[in-house]
C-alpha cells in the first residue's frame, strides 16, 4: 500500500502545517523535496544553518517512506547522520533527493543527498533510520 504525491502533500499540510519543505516528486523507492532559503534560514557567516538541512533531509526521508508503505503517521526517525560537506549558498533553495535503500517490516533506511539549486555541487550527505509502528489486526 503507497500513498500518491497529492496524499502525501495534503497529509503534511493537515499534521505539519509550519513545514517550509516543498513536496516536488514522489517515487516508489524515493522523494525529492525543496526549501526556500531566506534571512530566517542562515547562520553567523551567512550559510543555510544545520538544522535546517536536517529538517529538509528528515522530511523527504518521510516523505519517501510514506510514498512506500502508505500514510502511516507514526512512523519515527531513529536514527539521523549528516555529513556537510560543502558550503550551501544563501540565495538559492535545496534540493533534497532522497533514496530508501532497505525496506523492511519494522526499520526502513534511507539516504538524501543536499544541493543548492543549480549546483551539482554535493552540500550534504544524510543517511536516516526510521522505525514503523506494529500492524494491529
Amino acid at each position: 500500500m503507497s500513498a500518491t504525491k497529492e496524499e502525501i502533500v495534503a497529509f503534511m499540510a493537515l499534521e505539519f502545517p509550519q513545514t517550509k519543505c516543498r513536496v516536488e516528486a514522489v517515487g516508489d523507492d524515493s522523494s525529492t523535496l525543496s526549501h526556500d532559503i531566506g534571512i530566517e534560514e542562515l547562520r553567523p557567516g551567512g550559510t543555510v544553518s544545520g538544522p535546517v538541512l536536517m529538517s529538509i533531509a528528515d522530511v523527504a526521508l518521510y516523505v519517501a517512506i510514506l510514498g512506500k508503505i502508505g500514510i502511516v503517521p507514526l512512523t519515527v526517525t531513529t536514527s539521523l547522520t549528516i555529513n556537510f560537506l560543502n558550503k550551501p549558498s544563501a540565495k538559492a533553495r535545496i534540493i533534497a533527493e532522497c533514496t530508501l535503500l532497505k525496506v523492511g517490516r519494522t526499520l526502513i533506511v534511507g539516504e538524501v543527498s543536499l544541493y543548492s539549486e543549480g549546483s551539482n555541487d554535493l552540500v550534504a550527505h544524510v543517511v536516516g533510520t526510521y522505525s514503523v509502528p506494529p500492524k494491529h489486526d
